[in-house]
């Protein structure tokens, strides 16, 4: 594949929409950049050639050019010399000339085309470079912008779990504090009742210690005479 071949795809990239499709803008950036720099460095080498080969199809048609108008004024010289076969040869080595000048001419106008070519990838590569790197950082900036935005919403669904969590822990926290008052409750009703005999029993046995803090007490006011 020659070089014009290679580079067609080049000449008609567009860097937007490259970037439209690129996972990560960032390293396209780079990645393209990296590739132009390349492919510059090496049209810039072919170019050379290119352009080498369009003088030298020039200088050719130039030369062929000149030699048929000197063929075609030493004819004229024989002729006014009186010498027609010298006259007759010049204009048939002109002929022949003319018969090149086609081919020459089709050779250099190829010539041209292709230099015209290579002409056009070098400045466009040359944009293109020039382009890329005055947005290259604006490029990563805007990424690293969009990651951090990525990774906060990562921490905000994340405190929105734990949210949850906390919630789920609280209801069952309540749960087991309702299970533990049924509990105290069953206990407090399980408990058995005092009977009339032990009620009465408690009430002689206070009624007795009362008597005989009663009597402690005249005892005490006789013998201090009160």
């Amino acid at each position: 594949m020659g070089i014009l071949d290679r580079f067609t795809t080049i000449v008609k990239a567009n860097i937007n929409e490259l970037l439209d499709h690129a996972e990560d803008p960032a390293k396209m950036v780079d990645q393209y950049l990296n590739d132009l720099t390349e492919s510059l460095a090496e049209v810039k080498r072919e170019a050379a050639n290119v352009i080498a080969e369009e003088k030298r199809c020039h200088r050719k048609v130039d030369e062929n050019e000149s030699e048929i108008k000197r063929m075609e004024d030493l004819a004229k010289r024989a002729l006014s010399a009186g010498n027609e076969d010298d006259a007759r040869a010049f204009l048939g080595k002109k002929q022949e000339l003319t018969g090149t000048h086609e081919e020459l001419k089709k050779a250099y106008d190829a010539a041209h085309e292709n230099a015209d070519k290579m002409r056009q990838m070098h400045d466009k590569l040359v944009s293109d470079i020039e382009n890329l790197k005055s947005r290259r950082e604006a490029i990563k900036a805007k990424v690293a912008v969009a990651k951090t935005h990525e990774k906060i919403a990562g921490y905000t669904s994340g405190s929105e779990r734990t949210e949850n969590l906390h919630a789920a822990f609280e209801r069952m926290e309540a749960k087991a504090d309702q299970m533990l008052d049924s509990a105290y409750a069953m206990a407090e009703l399980n408990e058995k009742p005092e009977g009339d005999v032990t009620e009465l029993a408690r009430r002689y046995s206070s009624a007795g210690n009362s008597a005989a803090v009663d009597e402690e007490l005249a005892r005490m006011k006789e013998e201090m005479g009160l």
